[in-house]
């Protein structure tokens, strides 16, 4: 009965970290970001599935949830550019299969023409819409593993 008490409060503890994040936590602070990139305003996307799915998943809620809040942040450099898109959901995301057809058409996973990957993880939605060898997309992806394990 003793561990029943411990194993509660960790439950808690881990749940309450993984709900009370925000985009804000998520995203790039200046520091974060690398020296050769720059932010820069609006949407660069490799393809335009990636753009046009965050600029109108309103349109597919019946499909993926309900938006609570989103943003994006954009990078350039002289070899790189691209954005990513930070979505959070009322509920959880539930639009796996959707999305991988949407961004990867029928492959299923990334290729060179289509290279955006995402992280799907409870409430949230991270599309990075960069080339494989993105050195900000690396940066990102590491916060967004350590915040949202």
């Amino acid at each position: 009965m003793k561990i029943a008490i411990p194993l509660s409060a960790l439950f808690l503890l881990l749940t309450t970290t993984l709900f009370s994040q925000t985009i804000a936590d998520l995203k790039l602070k200046p520091k974060e970001i690398p020296k050769s990139y720059f932010l820069s305003d609006g949407q660069i996307c490799v393809t335009n599935q990636a753009c046009n799915f965050y600029t109108d998943i309103a349109t597919y809620s019946n499909i993926v949830g309900v938006v609570k809040s989103k943003e994006i942040q954009s990078f350039k450099s002289k070899a790189d550019s691209g954005s990513i898109m930070y979505i959070e959901f009322e509920n959880r995301f539930k639009g796996d299969k959707f999305l991988q057809g949407l961004l990867w058409g029928k492959d299923g996973e990334p290729t060179d023409e289509h290279p955006e990957e995402y992280l799907a993880k409870g409430k949230f939605l991270i599309i990075w819409s960069f080339h494989p060898d993105s050195t900000i997309k690396e940066k990102s992806e590491a916060k967004i593993d350590a915040i949202l394990q």
